[in-house]
């Protein structure tokens, strides 16, 4: 852990091609370049929650705590304690946790005592029977911050399975956070303001009222990156970044299962000369998605991509650093499914030291990863034979059946439509989805009833979740019911 303080020279340069630089990258984020924070890495759990339990012990006027899973497991339940002691204290708590990342998870009960002490609990999406397929879009962002003054965004979740289990020869999960402080701070609450909206009624403006008046807290240059569904700012961010890379770009990713657009971007940078290189798990809490990520790397190796897979327990995070002066931490993955289906937090930072630490740590982890080759045949295997852990790991996000859901789709598109060349790591994948659509064929042929009853189900749902919502709508005058406060308490 280390604060970051920039070059002075470096912060003054405005040369034309820095500003244009600067304008596209705002642009293409969304997101304004703060200046004045400081800004310090948090490594694994073992560095995230002290801090954010330190943070919300120091809480004197509000709280805001979003994120996709806490379980009711020892962690979740400190987290719910020290939410309750700020709540008992007069503090202002709120919480806004993920339907779909509860599920199994977080029962009710580990929520009462945060609002038996006065603090405010929300769940993001729940299913309703006006929105068949709203539940798609999820709430993956990990964040935490505290009276305005301190934020953490992160990819850690609050569950037992960053700690791992030494009982049980299991390590702790792989993940990266930031701890802010400074203007930037601001950011972060709004985006977490306009999660709240979503949910019900909005945050009061006088508890916003403040913001962004602090003073700076340091030397570094950073932007918020809130990307909401269908925006795709960040997708746009990562996407210039490959292009503009000239001599490192190094990616960390969970779920990664690249699109065509994006894999070519990289390819384009590895091929101009760009050391680009890629680690992902090697053992996956969703174990078929890494053979769906495994099915992508052909393209990657073949433009001098270099792949690695993490050799410990799984590997959660999801960093970037370029040319040793950008890079970006946060919850976003590599997939259509953040890049497009979810609410993401990320921060980008552009400063050489923080971006010298980042390396630093990319490197200490490639050195406990198996590096990735294509050997005869342009088939993919590893660089080299020795053993590593492959367990099986529980599922804990559907986002990410979704990104393997995207890669079949990509693979059996390409195959239809003979867009782009297909590779023998992808023989495995068009042979299953083969299989399983004659299966289907088969079924719909002997017995049709049980294909078209589904069917009729599901499209009775879509109607009447369209009336309904035309009702809504013209009942309210064009006010959508969904604004209404959801609060539990």
């Amino acid at each position: 852990m280390r604060d970051s303080r920039p070059a002075q020279p470096e912060r003054n340069r405005t040369s034309p091609a820095r500003l244009f630089a600067e304008q596209v990258l705002s642009r293409a984020a969304g997101a304004p370049l703060v200046a004045g924070n400081s800004v310090r890495i948090l490594k694994d759990a073992a560095e995230n929650y002290p801090a954010w339990l330190q943070a919300i012990g120091s809480a004197r006027r509000t709280v805001y705590f979003e994120n996709y899973i806490v379980t009711d497991d020892i962690v979740g339940r400190e987290f719910a304690a020290a939410l309750a002691d700020r709540a008992r204290a007069g503090v202002r708590v709120r919480v806004i946790y993920d339907w779909m990342g509860a599920l199994g998870g977080a029962p009710a009960r580990l929520w009462q005592p945060v609002i038996n002490a006065g603090g405010t609990v929300r769940c993001f999406n729940p299913p309703r029977l006006e929105s068949p397929f709203g539940w798609f879009s999820r709430d993956h962002r990990k964040m935490v911050a505290v009276d305005g003054c301190v934020g953490f965004v992160s990819g850690l979740c609050a569950s037992h399975k960053w700690n791992g289990d030494a009982a049980r020869g299991i390590g702790p999960w792989r993940d990266t956070g930031v701890e802010i402080r400074g203007p930037a701070v601001a950011d972060i609450v709004r985006a977490f303001a306009q999660i709240w909206a979503e949910t019900g009624t909005p945050v009061p403006g006088e508890e916003l009222a403040d913001l962004g008046m602090d003073a700076a807290a340091g030397d570094v240059a950073l932007r918020v990156l809130a990307t909401a569904p269908s925006i795709a700012g960040l997708y746009r961010l990562d996407q210039l970044i490959a292009a503009m890379a000239r001599e490192t770009l190094w990616l960390t990713d969970a779920y990664f299962v690249g699109v065509s657009p994006y894999v070519q971007a990289l390819r384009a940078a590895a091929l101009d000369g760009v050391d680009v290189r890629l680690l992902v798990p090697g053992a996956s809490d969703l174990p078929v998605l890494s053979a769906l990520s495994r099915s992508g790397y052909r393209p990657l190796l073949e433009a001098g991509i270099r792949v690695f897979e993490w050799n410990g327990a799984m590997l959660h995070a999801k960093t970037a650093v370029a040319d040793g002066r950008w890079a970006r931490v946060g919850s976003s993955n590599l997939n259509l499914a953040s890049w497009m289906g979810n609410y993401e937090l990320d921060v980008a930072v552009e400063d050489r030291n923080f971006a010298g630490a980042m390396q630093e740590m990319y490197e200490e982890d490639i050195a406990n990863a198996t590096e990735i080759v294509l050997a005869a045949r342009n088939r993919v295997r590893a660089a080299n034979s020795a053993p590593r852990p492959h367990r099986r790991l529980r599922s804990g996000s559907a986002g990410r059946a979704a990104a393997g859901a995207l890669r079949i789709s990509n693979t059996v598109g390409a195959a239809i439509t003979n867009r782009r060349i297909l590779g023998p790591a992808e023989a495995g994948l068009m042979t299953g989805v083969g299989v399983v659509l004659l299966a289907f064929a088969a079924l719909a042929l002997a017995w049709p009833l049980l294909v078209a009853l589904p069917l009729a189900a599901l499209g009775g749902w879509i109607a009447v979740a369209l009336l309904v919502k035309a009702f809504m709508l013209r009942a309210t005058g064009g006010n959508d019911a969904d604004s209404t406060d959801s609060d539990p308490d």
